[in-house]
């Protein structure tokens, strides 16, 4: 087997290893980052998941370097799309004038930015990028990672990586029992978290579904696919809590539970501009062609689209039949295929079945657009992962921190260690203990140093899902902003710790290493408060 061996150890490529990368390679640091799909970028990317993000994110409340990629994939946009000039002269520019984000885009061109940001280390060999690897196994001594064996997904090969710090970027936290880190998965009980939204007892298996996104255009032809082999079965299913069967229009409402009906209206003749992707004003998703679209063909001249393309997560691809997480791997794929079939049915039922406005049934003119999520078979390269093993950590942060209704105009803890903000309602899908939706009002909240501390190992660190929060709280620190923000910091940390001759508790428990710190924080362009936006 190959070894390598750097300053810092990046297992998994997503938005978090992404900054955590950034982070450590802007201080001079060797770097090797790995990841299992062809696509760096995680959920933005592979997954195909527009980003979700909070109402102020034009203005303040993500970091630096996050700015600097969604500034990038708008150039990106300007410099190669023929965009109309009125879309090229829009500031805010939102390519697919989707409703859940200001920043609807084609998962291509974030991947383009992001490997424009890591190209120039690449090049100076400060950066080696390992794809398509994954972690098989992992050798430590005591309370320290000394390496992690990685698998090539194609050829078996083996590359044993070592490193003084090792970040844990997966998307389930694969290096937690690689380790022997202890962590916890799925709903904890009231009486350990205090939290509101609780079970009376710990749930560990009762985990956020999974999704495998797709994208669709809408154009003239007759486009049907095979009747997917499990069709039957998914059309007829139906969640007691549902309101009806999974597969259709009706769904409960997330904030209220009402079962509520949308929309599909294929390539509205909408005004792009018009569009104002604000969560606190309109979730947005009364048309689900709409809410999360990924090109809006007005804002290109005209010809260059023939459709409009949108991206599928809906609610009705939510796939909670069972747990992915701790589980045998053979299950785990026979569960991630059956995620696949539904996706596929729902596709089919659109194609088909889907109620039209005019009174007919389906849309055969619609499309899968693999080429736009990178795969042949149509779906998104990686399901959407929403929900991790979580570190137990020095600091967890629970419901009662950032609640808008425990906390109200309080607002959420102020951490003493804050090492970034985030905003976004405590989301959480349908779950595996059969469990409704869960959607809580929050405060714009801090991310505490303590949360990306394991309490025991020492040169572990968690770089996005995986932090010190609960299943509850996951909900709303699971997002791209603030993933991006976990990582970044996560990179800076162990640069700092090198180049101070330290370790990441230490930073935290001492008052002055922890000023050192923020303030490093700061001249990179890490927010560690949410500013006061009263009038003075």
């Amino acid at each position: 087997m190959r070894e390598l061996a750097a300053d810092i150890l990046i297992v998994g490529g997503g938005l978090g290893g992404v900054a955590a990368a950034l982070g450590a390679l802007r201080n001079g640091h060797s770097v090797i980052m790995s990841e299992e799909y062809d696509w760096i970028g995680g959920q933005l990317t592979s997954q195909a998941v527009p980003p979700d993000e909070h109402s102020w994110v034009e203005q303040f409340g993500v970091t630096r370097s996050y700015q600097a990629l969604r500034r990038g994939v708008r150039q990106y946009y300007r410099d190669h799309y023929p965009l109309t000039e009125r879309s090229r002269n829009w500031g805010d520019l939102n390519p697919g004038a989707g409703w859940v984000s200001r920043l609807c885009h084609e998962p291509r061109v974030s991947l383009a930015v992001m490997q424009a940001m890591l190209m120039p280390f690449i090049g100076a060999k400060k950066l080696t990028l390992l794809q398509p690897y994954k972690p098989v196994s992992a050798e430590t001594d005591g309370d320290t990672v000394r390496s992690v064996t990685l698998r090539h997904r194609d050829s078996g090969d083996k590359i044993v990586a070592s490193a003084p710090y090792v970040i844990d970027a997966t998307e389930l936290g694969d290096l937690l029992p690689m380790t022997g880190t202890e962590y916890v998965t799925g709903f904890e009980s009231q009486a350990e978290t205090g939290e509101p939204s609780a079970p009376s007892e710990a749930q560990p298996h009762n985990q956020q579904a999974v999704s495998i996104c797709f994208a669709v255009d809408h154009v003239d032809g007759n486009h049907v696919i095979d009747k997917p082999r499990n069709y039957d079965f998914w059309k007829a299913y139906q969640p007691e809590f549902w309101g009806g069967p999974l597969i259709g229009f009706k769904a409960p409402h997330p904030r209220t539970l009402e079962i509520t009906e949308r929309s599909f209206t294929p390539n509205p003749d909408d005004d792009p501009l018009l569009v104002d992707a604000d969560q606190r004003r309109n979730p947005g998703d009364g048309n689900l062609w709409t809410f999360r679209r990924i090109a809006a063909r007005r804002n290109f001249v005209e010809g260059a689209y023939a459709s409009d393309i949108c991206l599928v997560n809906w609610p009705m691809i939510d796939y909670f039949e069972a747990p992915i997480i701790d589980i045998p791997e053979d299950e785990y794929q026979r569960h991630l295929s059956a995620a696949a079939d539904l996706s596929c049915s729902v596709f089919y039922w659109l194609q088909t079945e889907a109620p039209r406005v005019d009174g007919g049934q389906g849309f055969p003119g619609l499309r899968l657009r693999g080429d736009i999520t990178g795969t042949e078979h149509g779906l998104a390269m990686a399901p959407y992962i929403r929900e991790s093993r979580r570190i137990r950590a020095v600091t967890t942060v629970v419901e009662q921190d950032l609640s808008l209704e425990v906390r109200g105009e309080a607002g959420a803890v102020n951490y003493r260690d804050s090492v970034g903000v985030g905003m976004y309602r405590i989301d959480l899908h349908p779950s595996t203990g059969g469990d409704n939706y869960i959607d809580v009002g929050s405060c714009p909240f801090e991310i505490p140093l303590g949360a990306l501390l394991p309490r025991r190992m020492k040169n572990l660190i968690p770089a996005g899902k995986t932090i010190g929060t609960t299943h509850i709280t996951n909900g709303c620190y699971r997002l791209h902003p603030v993933e991006w923000n976990i990582g970044e910091v996560a990179g800076l940390l162990a640069a700092h710790c090198l180049e101070h001759g330290t370790t990441p508790h230490a930073v935290q428990a001492d008052d002055r290493q922890l000023e050192q710190f923020q303030t490093k924080l700061y001249t990179e362009g890490v927010e560690t408060r949410w500013p006061d936006v009263r009038g003075y």
